[in-house]
């Protein structure tokens, strides 16, 4: 396989680690061959608001057209003004239930299509492009360069897992099952009298906390059972994720991507949202010896 694999990468000591790891996983056995990526930043935009979040205020807009008496409730009152003091009063664990319960109730398939329709029409507002094509272009040419080693490659997100399920597959030639993120509760309904069902109904409830740190391992393990070889993130909340790939045996890569690029998209030091952090994952990255990847001087294009 020539180096013609990442056509959007720029020539120097990133791409250079990146095809080194290409080469020598094509002698990794196959059953070994897991990369797992983290979504918001790391795959798509996640500046100036998370996809997600944009879907549900999406919801929030469409729930109070029908029923404006929601425009009363605190959490969306805030969330629909901009009220920063508030959001910030309120705190974002409420406000996040607040907005997952919009869907309390829905089949997984309705979700899935209001996902969907979301995503087909939905308009980035600061780089005023369609959300669909804020995906990264060296990431997609990279997902294609370990599939075509047989890879098994994961979305391993802080979003919500049914939210990613329903765009993975088109976006990333991700199939649902390889998806792992923060996850929903379902309550399982009987078949009633009258003959219908049985089904599965969302309900605003999470389990297993917020998909970021430690967790994203403990997850990893319990939904996958497998240990990825390539790990790749942007905040803090993939620090452990990426970790663990690089103390695995043989050859491994930890990519960590630098939003430094504020020409063609934005210049922020990424976060986790769940819990501080004491050095900048950036500081990380370096001292730990990852491969971090600077949007501004090692990628050629940013976006499809």
């Amino acid at each position: 396989m020539t180096d013609d694999r990442l056509p959007s990468w720029r020539p120097g000591a990133v791409r250079d680690a990146v095809v080194a790891f290409l080469d020598a996983a094509a002698d990794v056995p196959t059953e070994q061959r897991v990369a797992c990526f983290d979504n918001d930043g790391t795959l798509w935009c996640e500046h100036p608001s998370y996809v997600q979040l944009d879907f549900f205020l999406d919801a929030l807009s469409q729930a109070v057209h029908a029923d404006p008496g929601l425009a009363e409730r605190a959490e969306f009152a805030a969330l629909m003004s901009g009220d920063q003091a508030a959001i910030g009063e309120i705190g974002l664990e409420r406000i996040a239930y607040a907005l997952t319960g919009l869907f309390e109730g829905q089949a997984p398939e309705e979700f899935t299509a209001r996902v969907r329709d979301f995503m087909a029409r939905a308009t980035h507002k600061a780089l005023d492009r369609p959300l669909r094509s804020v995906t990264y272009r060296p990431m997609l040419e990279l997902l294609a360069a370990l599939r075509g080693l047989e890879f098994t490659i994961c979305v391993v997100t802080g979003g919500g897992t049914e939210f990613v399920r329903a765009v993975s597959q088109d976006l990333y030639d991700v199939p649902p099952e390889n998806v792992v993120g923060s996850l929903i509760a379902y309550e399982f309904v009987p078949t009633s009298e009258d003959g219908t069902g049985p089904s599965l109904r969302r309900t605003a409830a999470l389990v297993g906390g917020a998909n970021e740190g430690a967790v994203k391992v403990s997850n990893i393990q319990a939904q996958l059972g497998r240990r990825p070889i390539l790990a790749a993130g942007n905040s803090g909340g993939d620090r452990e994720m990426l970790e663990w790939a690089v103390a695995g045996d043989g050859p491994t890569l930890a990519l960590l991507v630098d939003h430094d690029d504020d020409a063609r998209e934005f210049r922020y030091v990424s976060t986790a949202q769940t819990f501080s952090e004491p050095e900048p994952v950036t500081d990380v990255g370096a001292r730990l010896g990852w491969t971090v990847v600077s949007m501004a001087r090692d990628w050629e294009t940013i976006f499809g």
